[in-house]
């Protein structure tokens, strides 16, 4: 299995990258990965700001050639892992940019005149691992779990992906916040995880 992880935060101090660190070693002692690639995306100063116009159309963005290595990494890639905090009850405007670049029309997808297109992404399965400062229940409740519900059928499923699990954290600026043991069960989970799970 080859997995790539998509880390999004623009500090290595923080606990966005504690995760991090927990997923590299559960990936080291998992045997059924083979191969894992890991794409920062505030330490490869990547460009999150999408432009188009007369000189470059958005149709075509699936074959910009400064994008070519990001799509590599996503077809190469069984599992892609997600590991971001909660802005405003969203990803960071970084990892948006990322998606809005990259999951383009005649990668990601292929439109069919249906409401939803043909997903290029079948086969592949994605872990959503995020924190936020606010309480667990925040986002269901007071949000109507709109994260969720972005991620898993805006995005997603929109692209063929239907294998998605999420970890969300709440409380982790607390220092109750039981920060180890959030970090040991993701090491865990990606300890025993497969291309199923």
């Amino acid at each position: 299995m080859n997995v790539l992880i998509v880390f999004t935060h623009p500090n290595h101090q923080s606990l966005s990258y504690s995760f991090l660190q927990g997923v590299l070693r559960g990936c080291e002692e998992n045997h059924v990965i083979q191969n894992v690639q890991v794409l920062d995306l505030y330490g490869e100063n990547f460009n999150p700001v999408l432009t188009f116009g007369e000189k470059k159309k958005r149709r075509n963005m699936h074959k910009d050639p400064e994008l070519e290595k990001y799509r590599n990494q996503l077809s190469w890639a069984d599992k892609i892992i997600f590991i971001y905090p909660i802005w405003w009850g969203r990803p960071p405007a970084m990892l948006m940019g990322y998606i809005d670049r990259m999951f383009a029309s005649g990668f990601a997808y292929k439109d069919n005149g249906k409401m939803l297109p043909d997903g290029l992404l079948k086969g592949k399965s994605v872990v959503c691992i995020s924190v936020m400062k606010g309480p667990t229940f925040y986002p269901m409740f007071w949000l109507n779990n709109a994260h969720k519900i972005l991620m898993r059928k805006a995005l997603f499923q929109y692209v063929g992906i239907k294998k998605v699990k999420f970890f969300e954290f709440g409380n982790m600026e607390n220092p109750k916040g039981k920060h180890l043991e959030k970090i040991e069960k993701v090491y865990k989970y990606v300890q025993k995880m497969n291309s199923i799970a």
